[in-house]
């Protein structure tokens, strides 16, 4: 059983420890980084790039700047390791939080600099992030991605805040995803950072830093709403072990900010780290009464502490929601968590794969089981691994009775945490060696310094599947990054033409019926309906507004159709974005099919085109598509 009273004297942070200095660590952290990223997207940005997938020319000029990040980084580490004057170490930490945010930007924008799009474009999960963002950009007030004068369910925090990015550099939604994505993991890795030196040394944090942030870029970077929350995680593990143990008031309130702001972020990452977060709760409770026979009551205070600080800066984002879920009810079929692929089958164990990231995770596991009962940082990452690994089981085991937590979506946590143990293994390895052979130490650093050179430059490879939808799907200009004829998506601009000169209104008070999602992740308009049930709000009643669908597709005249419109629960749509096809004008909508997998089936509704043929309703056709626009 874990024994929670030695602490290793190694593990002493150097970073500020007053909540003033703290607080001056934390912003220098976000704005230096948010300065790089800014002006390190923008220079790239302003180059004409080949394109990835027929140049190795980004892939080189990136691997240098890795390099160069590196070897600073490593400076940084043994200066901050070594006594130096306190200018000295205050500058080698605005330097590190520089760096690692540079290392993000470049890792990243330089792959992706001779397209507008973001990794897997405007494709699958990321249509409706854009989306999202695109609503967002269009006005500040909290609202569905999708649906009129509806609250969000998803998580808005950071689709606000690249609104208010997009909104203060002239961008349209779509342009802003890229940028602000980049932007924003930068900042995180640095705010990482800053987290880091609170409860570690130097040496040991910049490691954990670059090892998580590497694993973040090539696991959750796609994601990075996810992967913001994600790399904050194993610093906040450690202060929450500290809180729970000792009561320390800076830590707790720390945590409970962090876990509010996970709720903003991605409520998927806050359910497992507050999950983690009780389950320390529970260990601390049973190792204490395993050694003295008593129960310690301010364990579970200090859990429940950290959740009323979250849920007072949660509150604001999904209060809204549960009082309307309250008062008008939900549609209980179809879920974000019907989903349950063959990876989320199996449990996932990195630490046993052939590769440096693998070697590094087993470093990890062999660190957290030699130090469990000295070493707060060993019991908290390896209570966060095993956290991560129950969630797994808990999502397999509720798949029988109709749902899932979604396990495979949090591998990237247990990458993360993985890596974080590892780096923090490896710096105890070498400066135990270190400690009689001082050579031993600077060939350590050199070595980890060449590991880390070794796997960064592999990330543009690894992401290659993501980059190449990146240049390969058509963005908002009509326009491919790799130069090739655009799709049908070319034609979205005459779509948006045609309704606006037939709506008369803005796009933010129109609602469009399209199967074609991407057109809302261009344009602000509201949809009528949305891709699956998946990403549909719950209380839009998603298999209601299917039903309403085929039934109009099933009436004989313009009357029935212009009646049936003017009857629905909710507002009806005031275009129709069709494509045409031998029978009609047809739209492609899905249906929840879970547990099967594939969990969603689609199908075809057809529209006979007698039904528009009415002053009432005016027709255009542009390339693919037919758009039909009620006056």
């Amino acid at each position: 059983m874990t024994d929670t009273r030695t602490v290793d004297a190694p593990e002493a942070p150097t970073a500020p420890s007053r909540a003033g200095d703290l607080a001056l660590d934390l912003a220098a952290a976000a704005i230096l980084a948010a300065a790089v990223g800014v002006v390190g997207w923008f220079a790239i940005s302003t180059v004409e790039w080949p394109a990835y997938s027929s140049s190795n020319v980004t892939r080189a000029f990136s691997t240098v700047f890795q390099v160069v990040a590196i070897v600073v980084l490593a400076g940084c580490a043994v200066l901050l390791s070594r006594t130096v004057p306190a200018w000295q170490a205050r500058l080698a930490r605005l330097l590190s939080f520089a760096t690692v945010a540079g290392f993000v930007t470049v890792t990243l924008a330089l792959p992706l600099g001779g397209t507008s799009l973001y990794l897997g474009g405007i494709s699958v999960d990321q249509q409706f992030r854009t989306e999202y963002l695109t609503r967002f950009t269009s006005s500040p007030r909290l609202a569905d991605m999708t649906y009129i004068d509806m609250p969000p369910l998803y998580s808005p925090g950071w689709f606000w805040l690249g609104g208010r990015f997009a909104k203060l550099f002239g961008m349209e939604g779509w342009a802003a995803f890229q940028p602000w994505s980049i932007i924003s993991l930068a900042v995180a890795a640095a705010v990482a950072l800053a987290l880091w030196l609170i409860v570690v040394g130097p040496a040991r944090a910049i490691a954990a830093t670059l090892a998580t942030t590497v694993a973040m870029l090539l696991y959750g970077s796609a994601e990075p709403y996810g992967a913001a929350v994600a790399i904050l995680l194993p610093p906040a593990l450690i202060l929450a072990w500290t809180a729970i143990l000792r009561g320390r008031r800076g830590a707790l309130v720390l945590v409970g900010v962090y876990l509010g702001v996970a709720v903003w972020f991605y409520t998927l990452y806050l359910g497992v780290a507050a999950f983690t977060i009780v389950l320390m709760g529970v260990v601390a409770l049973a190792a204490r009464w395993i050694r003295e026979r008593r129960i310690e009551w301010r364990y579970p205070a200090r859990v429940a502490a950290m959740g009323v600080i979250a849920i007072a800066i949660g509150l604001p984002a999904y209060g809204p929601y549960l009082w309307r879920a309250y008062r008008d009810g939900t549609d209980s079929k179809g879920s974000a968590f019907h989903y349950l692929p063959e990876q989320g089958s199996v449990l996932s164990f990195p630490m046993l794969h052939f590769t440096l990231l693998g070697a590094l995770g087993m470093i990890g596991v062999v660190w957290i089981l030699v130090k469990a009962r000295s070493c707060p940082s060993a019991q908290a990452l390896g209570l966060g691994i095993a956290g991560s690994y129950l969630w797994a089981l808990l999502s397999m085991a509720v798949s029988p009775i109709g749902t899932t937590l979604l396990g495979f979506r949090t591998e990237p946590v247990l990458h993360i945490l993985l890596a974080a143990a590892g780096a923090l293994g490896a710096v105890t390895m070498v400066g135990a060696l270190g400690d009689g052979y001082p050579r031993y130490r600077d060939a350590g650093v050199v070595l980890g310094a060449l590991a880390a050179i070794g796997v960064a430059q592999t990330i543009p490879a690894q992401l290659a599947g993501e980059i190449a939808v990146a240049y390969s799907d058509t963005d908002g200009h009509g326009e491919r990054g790799d130069r090739r004829p655009a799709g049908a998506e070319s034609s979205y601009k005459d779509v948006d033409a045609a309704i606006l000169a037939g709506t008369g209104r803005p796009r933010t008070d129109t609602v469009v019926l399209t199967a074609d999602y991407g057109f809302l992740a261009i344009y602000p308009y509201w949809g009528f309906q949305n891709l699956t049930s998946n990403y549909a709000n719950p209380l839009a009643h998603f298999t209601a507004r299917s039903a309403a669908i085929e039934s109009w597709a099933k009436l004989e005249t313009p009357d029935e159709l212009v009646k049936a419109l003017g009857e629905t629960p909710w507002r009806a749509p005031d275009a129709f974005v069709f494509r045409r096809s031998a029978d009609g004008l047809s739209l492609r909508l899905a249906e929840d099919v879970y547990p099967n997998d594939p969990n969603v089936r689609r199908y075809t509704v057809v529209f006979p085109e007698k039904l528009f043929e009415d002053p009432r309703f005016t027709v255009t056709e542009t390339g693919p598509f037919v758009v039909v626009v009620r006056k």
